[in-house]
């Protein structure tokens, strides 16, 4: 779930770099959300800036969160992680 604003440059590329992940790894969506229209989001998950990158598990969980312009190396390496962990291991 990536938070981005209308004049926001740097949530561009982002919108980019999420979209490309998303079709590279099965399971995986990209839904960006316009931080202005959503002011209640925005407080809820106390966004600070734009773009930021919230990543749910399949229950909506925010299991990663990030702020900025993320790498795709680092995006793929944060799924593959997350991804990976098997949610019987304790």
């Amino acid at each position: 779930m990536q938070f981005s604003t209308a004049f926001c440059q740097p949530c561009r590329a982002t919108r980019r770099v999420l979209a490309e992940v998303s079709a590279l790894v099965p399971g995986v969506s990209h839904v960006e959300i316009d931080a202005e229209s959503r002011l209640d989001l925005v407080r809820e998950l106390d966004i600070m800036r734009t773009p930021t990158v919230l990543v749910l598990d399949g229950g909506g969980a925010v299991v990663k969160r990030a702020s900025g312009q993320p790498r795709k190396a680092d995006v793929i390496a944060a799924l593959g992680a997350f991804l990976s962990h098997d949610p019987d291991e304790k």
